[in-house]
């Protein structure tokens, strides 16, 4: 039986984005599907929205109405793994079906979570978020009155790879 590769290795190097490049696609990504460990030691995902601006720091959120899945398995193990991508078109390969080649880029980020209590650090995040999902046409009244409603997530980022393809290479 062969090894399993370690942890953040890519096993296509003519693939691999430099870091600073995986870490400004971060910066713009709109979904990290998030993995956790169950306590049956089963994996968990789920896809959340986040805010990234650069660092070894990364913010995600999830409600807090009731005991979630995610909070539960992020409060016994706070280490998760989390990728973001970016789907191209496919190109078709010649003559067979399976020479065609998808267009992608992608990062895989391993990290630490911890919850976030301070308000001002949320406050910020609920700003950043909606810079960056929202319209700014829109218009609100000030305050965030539901804050105590959300948890907020700093992970640190620890390894993290990018991986981009152009698609066939003619």
């Amino acid at each position: 039986m062969m090894n399993p590769p370690d942890r953040g290795s890519v096993q296509r190097p003519d693939r691999i984005m430099l870091d600073a490049d995986a870490r400004e696609f971060l910066k713009h990504g709109q979904v990290a599907h998030v993995a956790t460990i169950c306590n049956d030691g089963g994996p968990y995902v789920i896809p959340l929205v986040y805010v990234y601006e650069g660092g070894n720091h990364l913010y995600l959120h999830t409600g807090a109405i009731r005991m979630s899945q995610f909070l539960d398995n992020v409060k016994r193990e706070p280490r998760i793994c989390l990728e973001i991508s970016e789907m191209g078109p496919l190109q078709p390969g010649k003559r067979y079906a399976c020479n065609s080649a998808l267009v992608y880029t992608s990062v895989v980020a391993y990290g630490d979570t911890t919850i976030v209590e301070d308000e001002k650090t949320k406050i910020w995040f609920f700003d950043r978020l909606l810079e960056k999902y929202g319209n700014p046409e829109w218009s609100f009244e000030p305050g965030y009155p539901a804050l105590q409603k959300i948890v907020l997530y700093e992970v640190e980022l620890g390894i993290l790879t990018g991986k981009r393809s152009e698609g066939l290479r003619h």
